[in-house]
């Protein structure tokens, strides 16, 4: 018994892992989407959460920059400068747009740059793209929501993402009220990135499959257990 035990265990492990090392290959939206990552990323707002991904094959340094800031909270209370409808809301710069002080590693990696990576996908609702200046590698912690499709920002701004969840918020912040500034259209009042979280997909879908893998072999056990007895009482 502690040897079939052990192959069943062995069994769920192995179905597990087969199912993580395939879901690579459907993450894609289309034939024509870059492979999103299995991390997703939740902003949680005053107006409603917003769930992001990234693309690693696309902008792998802007992606493990915006993550790392996101596994240290460096997002947290910082806010939407900038919503314009049909077009962006985008996200503060983390050195600048906190209302909590940073701590020494929020900062160290706040202010660091990031080359620029400037790709073939294209700017659509959804899509996340890096904030820069003139410099085409001075990118830094600011990023765009896209609104809207915006094709003349192709290859000029780096998409390292996408919103996964949450267009039902991206909705509400469109409908707020602005004042312009300059170039920037901007909200009257300050939307609030209350916190943030992190997960995987893969280890979550993972852990379902365990479960779901357990209470079948438990059944299947019961059931051969029955029998046994049925055949030999």
């Amino acid at each position: 018994m502690l040897n079939r035990r052990s192959a069943l265990v062995g069994f769920i492990s192995c179905f597990c892992f087969s199912s993580t090392f395939l879901s690579g290959s459907i993450v894609a939206a289309s034939s024509h989407d870059p492979l999103l990552g299995s991390a997703r990323v939740v902003f949680q707002t005053n107006y409603g959460d917003i769930e992001f991904g990234f693309y690693p094959s696309v902008a792998p340094k802007t992606v493990e920059h915006i993550y790392k800031l996101v596994r240290l909270g460096g997002y947290n209370t910082n806010h939407f400068f900038r919503v314009e409808k049909g077009f962006v809301a985008q996200v503060a710069d983390v050195a600048s747009g906190r209302s909590a002080p940073m701590n020494e590693e929020q900062r160290r990696e706040a202010e660091k740059t990031v080359i620029g990576e400037f790709s073939q996908v294209k700017h659509v609702r959804g899509i996340l793209s890096m904030g820069r200046h003139e410099d085409p590698n001075s990118a830094a912690s600011s990023f765009s929501m896209l609104l809207g499709d915006s094709p003349h920002l192709d290859g000029q701004y780096a998409i390292f993402g996408k919103v996964t969840k949450g267009d039902e918020t991206l909705k509400a912040l469109e409908e707020l009220p602005t004042r312009r500034e300059g170039i920037f259209v901007m909200p009257t009042e300050r939307i609030t990135i209350l916190s943030s979280y992190y997960y995987d997909t893969e280890m979550e879908s993972c852990e379902h499959e365990r479960s779901i893998m357990k209470r079948r072999l438990a059944a299947s056990a019961i059931e051969i257990e029955r029998q046994r007895m049925k055949c030999f009482p």
